[in-house]
């Protein structure tokens, strides 16, 4: 077992772990943050990712031991106060949510995205999304909640 301290949320854990345990092991298993989900296990489905550090990875390959130090935001950490944050009010508001496996790390997928460019194409936001997998839409719903997000935030800075 090894002690670390994990930025998870805005909170400092003060874990003991074992040096193999990933990154989705520990939110799941050990601090029950469930948001996150196991779909593969090989960094090929995006239905565990994450932001560390504000990028988007899949917490299935990532050692824990490895992000001492580092920014992680999981879908837990995204709403405020009870109240949906505007990615994840879009992915309601446009019907982008089926089953809902997939839907916190395409979440985690959009908010990077729209981070790093509030105005993205058709063609940017797929992109994006290449590494997230759903197997009950055909992306249609998904994209057009990004471009409602993108809307909403121009609306908004112009008011």
């Amino acid at each position: 077992m090894r002690a670390i301290t994990l930025h998870i949320n805005g909170t400092d854990h003060h874990l003991e772990i074992e040096d193999n345990w990933t990154l989705l092991y520990v939110l799941r298993e050990v601090l029950d943050l469930t948001g996150t989900k196991y779909g593969c296990g090989t960094n090929d489905c995006g239905a565990c990712k994450v932001l560390v550090n504000g990028e988007p990875k899949n917490s299935c390959v990532l050692l824990a031991r490895n992000l001492e130090g580092a920014d992680i935001l999981t879908i837990e950490g995204v709403s405020h106060d009870g109240h949906l944050h505007p990615v994840q009010q879009a992915f309601v508001d446009a019907g982008a949510i089926q089953c809902g496996y997939c839907t916190p790390g395409m979440v985690m997928t959009s908010l990077a995205l729209l981070d790093q460019d509030p105005d993205p194409t058709e063609e940017e936001i797929l992109k994006a999304l290449e590494g997230n997998l759903c197997r009950c839409t055909g992306y249609e719903k998904i994209v057009e909640a990004v471009q409602l997000t993108a809307r909403r935030m121009r609306e908004n800075a112009e008011s």
